[in-house]
């Protein structure tokens, strides 16, 4: 198999406009969990959330591009640019030898569908480009005239990150050299807001948004929606090298699968996503005791934290690696979560550096898992691995190693 390696990184997010200034931000530990503006005007309840903020599309895009593009593909196509810039790669070998892949998670038809049903999205001749999941990936393709594969991947919760690990693959199989890879996605719309309140999914903490997001914390009662969007420029080992790329980890392995349980609600005994992180290992031939951290899913929502702490234990038995989290941060950006979680994973091995859990105070009971809380933890040098569980039991992990 070739090997792939990380060589760029992009992020608009909640906690920042680029990778490391969110990076951080994370390591600072404080939530950008707040009350939303156009979310109290509309009544939602609860009207939490982390939005990015001082993003300035006009940076990136003309006005004839920005009325076909939705947030989502906005925020996703600025952070896939900011992460081929930050590579130095310039596609100027054979167009063909370039992809792009992108996961979204709910984005285009749901939300515009939600808008013009509301009656306050007029139908025009840009909406049909707007409500397309695709539209993010097209943009980046035909921005850098990238002419391989341009997917995209729609698995809820771990679209970014079953983007990424598909995007290895093409690499290893020889289809393609280098592929941009991530995931955006944006949903703060009342209509979307209120489907997930109605599922018992968002936290209600509107009294303390700071301190709503408190992923694997026993006084957790449900996520907080965020937005953003999270990009990786991946590259054959040899082609990156042969252009003199600074190298920031090898993303080594990936493994995906499925609850077949329940749409919405993991396995309780984690047993499927405790499959996952066993594949993604044996891909990367490391043994669970190799591995120098977990960068988790985390959700702050009871059940899904608990089956994913359930799933650790059962791979890494009474003793698991240090646990992150950064969804105590930037609450939970759906598409964008498994690609920015990868990011963080990334700069994590570069500075070894965990950033801690906010909001973090005690564990469920019974609940064996060493969460990095308070400050950032230094890191020795190790593989890590990066988990994202999605909605309809959609399960991905991937390994990366140190450069």
């Amino acid at each position: 198999m070739r090997r792939v390696v990380v060589t760029g990184l992009g992020a608009k997010t909640p906690a920042g406009l680029t990778a490391r200034q969110s990076f951080e931000a994370l390591l600072a530990g404080k939530s950008a969990g707040q009350l939303v503006g156009h979310l109290v005007d509309a009544a939602v309840q609860p009207p939490l959330g982390c939005p990015v903020t001082g993003f300035d599309a006009g940076a990136y895009f003309g006005h004839r591009e920005l009325p076909g593009l939705d947030r989502t593909a906005r925020l996703g196509i600025a952070a896939a640019r900011d992460a081929v810039a930050d590579s130095g790669f310039e596609p100027t070998g054979d167009p063909v030898r370039y992809g792009v892949a992108v996961g979204v998670g709910g984005t285009g038809p749901a939300v515009g569908g939600a808008g013009v049903a509301r009656g306050d999205i007029r139908l025009d001749a840009y909406t049909a480009a707007r409500s397309m999941p695709n539209t993010t990936a097209a943009g980046i393709s035909k921005h850098f005239g990238l002419r391989g594969p341009s997917m995209t991947y729609s698995t809820a919760c771990a679209s970014g990150s079953n983007a990424i690990g598909e995007a290895l693959r093409m690499i290893q199989y020889g289809r393609v050299d280098a592929v941009v890879a991530g995931g955006a996605d944006s949903q703060f719309d009342p209509v979307i807001m209120d489907a997930f309140q109605r599922i018992g999914a968002l936290s209600s903490r509107h009294d303390a948004p700071h301190e709503a997001s408190r992923p694997f914390d026993a006084g957790r009662d449900g996520f907080i929606m965020g937005e953003g969007a999270a990009f990786l420029v991946l590259e054959e080992r040899e082609h990156a090298e042969a252009r003199g790329a600074r190298i920031y980890a090898e993303l080594a392995g990936y493994g995906t699968n499925c609850d077949a349980f329940h749409i919405v609600m993991p396995r309780r005994d984690g047993s499927v996503a405790a499959g996952c992180m066993s594949e993604a290992l044996a891909d990367a031939g490391l043994d669970p005791a190799e591995v120098g951290h977990i960068n988790a899913h985390g959700t702050s929502t009871p059940r899904n934290d608990q089956a994913e702490a359930k799933a650790i234990a059962q791979v890494f038995g009474a003793t698991p690696p240090p646990l992150t989290a950064p969804k105590g941060v930037v609450g939970h950006m759906f598409g964008a979560a498994g690609s920015f979680e990868a990011v963080v994973t990334v700069l994590s091995l570069e500075q070894k550096l965990l950033p801690p859990v906010a909001n973090f105070e005690r564990p469920d009971d019974g609940v064996q898992l060493d969460v990095v809380t308070g400050t950032p933890r230094a890191a020795e040098p190790a593989p890590a691995i990066s988990n994202s569980f999605g909605f309809g039991g959609h399960n991905s992990t991937l390994v990366f190693r140190p450069a």
